[in-house]
């Protein structure tokens, strides 16, 4: 291994890397309670599949077409909104996703935007769906 190889491990966090590298939430959710899908400009694609008891985000899953910055960034989503009720999760930034990971490089902010616009959507097809079966049942 050459100097530029540890030098990726060294220049990042340990957050950055295990959100970069965890595989477990990458899965399409079949008839999601919500869903999101966006692209960035970068040409980076993010979808977003959430699921919704009793108010709480129980499970949140995603598929990345790009690059591992906008991976780590979703994943950073799953852990911050998992478990979470659905009102809170529209709290959560770009900037909270940039803090946690602590060594997002600077010229790939657009990721998390593109992460948290892609997760807003899905939250937002939830509220959608909601209101649309209250109305419904009335």
């Amino acid at each position: 291994m050459n100097n530029n190889d540890t030098g990726f491990w060294n220049q990042h966090s340990l957050h950055y890397l295990e959100m970069a590298f965890e595989s477990g939430n990458r899965e399409n959710i079949k008839n999601p309670d919500g869903y999101g899908t966006r692209t960035g400009v970068c040409g980076d694609s993010v979808e977003f599949f959430i699921m919704v008891d009793k108010g709480i985000l129980t499970q949140i899953s995603f598929d990345v077409q790009g690059c591992m910055n906008t991976i780590a960034c979703c994943n950073t989503i799953v852990s911050l909104a998992k478990g979470k009720p659905v009102e809170t999760a529209w709290d959560i930034l770009p900037e909270h996703v940039v803090d946690f990971l602590e060594t997002l490089p600077p010229d790939h902010l657009h990721c998390a935007e593109l992460a948290v616009g892609g997760f807003y959507l899905a939250l937002s097809d939830y509220r959608k769906k909601k209101e649309t079966l209250k109305a419904e049942t009335r």
